[in-house]
């Protein structure tokens, strides 16, 4: 006996809202019998998953800073994974946007500069991420490398290059030795939005990128472009687009939404530069876009609940003193279970008896 999957010739627009909800009740489901596994009464770790973030004004605050750059980096994943190009290497972008404009901060540290810094580093850590996954972007054009596997490989050497400078010459010299460059000047920082708090005016530039994206990818020929290269390559090529062209844009687009969210952490929640600056956004993000469906919007509304994970995770390990592995077997369940409801989604299983031919 065999397994078969037959492609459906239609799928319903229902089904395709239902999937993301059906992998989320899966994973809640699964997430039982781990929390039991664990000593833990089950419909209580999932209210201090859950619930006890969404009671604090403070954790609602952490909640969008933690979304922010899940939505950024989503966004950009959007347009990738719509053209048919897989962009894996956005942690690696993040991290080099962050070095780029984290490198202006520490340039013109006590300098007195004021309002050219801010701009000039959101702008170079924009170029920074989009430059870097250009090239991932050029190896498949031009040679067709795998970009999966470059993009992904390119992640190390940013990590690298980042711990390098801040435990060479980027390192505080006052920071009694730690590997961390100095503390960001006040016109280095991102401005907050309340009195209280770490929410800053990333949160809203999110929103708004996700917006626009929304009309690009929806609403222009551009998008279409790029719509079309992922559905039909063959039509895409007879309407005269071209698909090496499409690669360099949606990597552009989607490596510069990377390192501004690296920057914007960096300027924003962090204040300076460390190693392990991500806590693992840009790989978190791939399971935004997918429980996203691949939309901008949806981008948002995703993101928000992988936000909720991570600080429900930080609650678990302070109130259950649960390891912050659970949070990342969690994550990593969703993954599956989104990629498992839309395979169910697209094919139909069949069971063939009889000898394998």
């Amino acid at each position: 006996m065999r397994i078969v999957l037959d492609r459906r010739a239609e799928r319903p627009a229902v089904l395709g809202l239902l999937s993301p909800l059906l992998a989320v009740a899966l994973t809640l489901l699964s997430a039982l019998p781990i929390f039991l596994a664990l000593g833990q009464d089950p419909l209580a770790a999932l209210e201090v998953y859950l619930l006890a973030p969404l009671q604090d004004g403070w954790a609602l605050q952490e909640l969008a800073v933690k979304a922010t750059p899940l939505v950024l980096i989503s966004v950009g994943f959007a347009f990738c994974y719509r053209s048919g190009n897989w962009n894996i290497g956005a942690e690696g972008q993040f991290l080099l946007g962050a070095i780029a404009g984290g490198g202006i901060a520490v340039a013109a540290h006590g300098s007195g500069a004021t309002g050219w810094v801010l701009p000039a580093m959101l702008v170079a850590g924009t170029a920074a991420g989009a430059l870097y996954a250009l090239i991932p972007a050029a190896l498949k054009t031009r040679f067709g490398a795998n970009e999966i596997l470059t993009s992904l490989m390119l992640v190390y050497v940013a990590e690298l290059l980042l711990d390098w400078l801040v435990r060479g010459p980027w390192r505080d010299p006052a920071g009694f030795n730690m590997p961390n460059t100095v503390s960001f000047d006040p016109a280095a920082t991102v401005p907050t939005l309340l009195a209280e708090g770490r929410l800053n005016i990333g949160t809203p530039i999110a929103l708004l990128i996700a917006a626009l994206a929304a009309l690009l990818l929806g609403r222009s020929l551009k998008g279409f472009e790029i719509r079309l290269a992922g559905e039909a390559p063959r039509a895409a090529r007879f309407a005269g687009f071209s698909a090496a062209r499409v690669t360099w844009v949606v990597f552009a687009l989607s490596g510069g939404l990377a390192g501004l969210a690296g920057i914007l952490e960096a300027a924003g929640t962090v204040g300076l530069l460390q190693p392990g600056l991500s806590p693992g956004y840009g790989f978190t993000a791939i399971i935004v876009a997918f429980l996203g469906r691949l939309n901008p919007l949806g981008c948002v509304v995703a993101g928000a609940f992988l936000a909720l994970t991570f600080i429900g995770g930080e609650n678990a390990q302070i109130m259950l003193r649960l390891p912050l592995d659970v949070t990342r077997v969690l994550q990593g369940m969703l993954l599956f279970y989104v990629l498992a409801s839309d395979t169910l989604l697209l094919y139909r299983i069949r069971l063939l008896r009889g000898a394998v031919a």
